[in-house]
């Protein structure tokens, strides 16, 4: 496979079929303006995260400084990549009912008699 430059990762549209099957503007967790930046520079983003393009411009090292933690995002498009990873990290909501069935095992009818353990001592003064 052919690797991409940077040039063609930005002009690639980014979309996250699995996480946003509607895409992102119709998802309601990001704004217009992120979702356009989400949409334009996701590809060039994860390309540097993932590490199939080095980074060449200053630009490129300010992204993955911020997809990395190790500075504030600046611009629109970092403020998207950071929104949009801790959305797909997030922990999944359990059921409040549990996930298995408690089942009740009839096998256990190990009754405990009252005066199994217990001796008593009883002395008259």
């Amino acid at each position: 496979m052919a690797t991409l430059t940077r040039e063609q990762l930005i002009k690639r549209v980014f979309a996250d079929p699995k996480n946003y099957p509607y895409g992102f503007a119709r998802s309601g967790d990001f704004s217009i303006n992120e979702s356009r930046a989400l949409s334009q520079y996701g590809s060039l983003i994860a390309a540097l995260v993932d590490g199939k393009l080095t980074p060449e411009m200053d630009e490129d090292f300010n992204y993955l400084a911020v997809a990395h933690g190790d500075k504030e995002p600046e611009n629109i498009a970092e403020r998207a990549w950071l929104k949009y990873q801790k959305r797909i990290n997030r922990p999944k909501a359990a059921s409040i009912y549990g996930r298995t069935r408690v089942t009740v095992d009839e096998d256990d009818d190990d009754e405990i008699s009252d005066n199994s353990d217990l001796t008593l001592t009883i002395s008259e003064d």
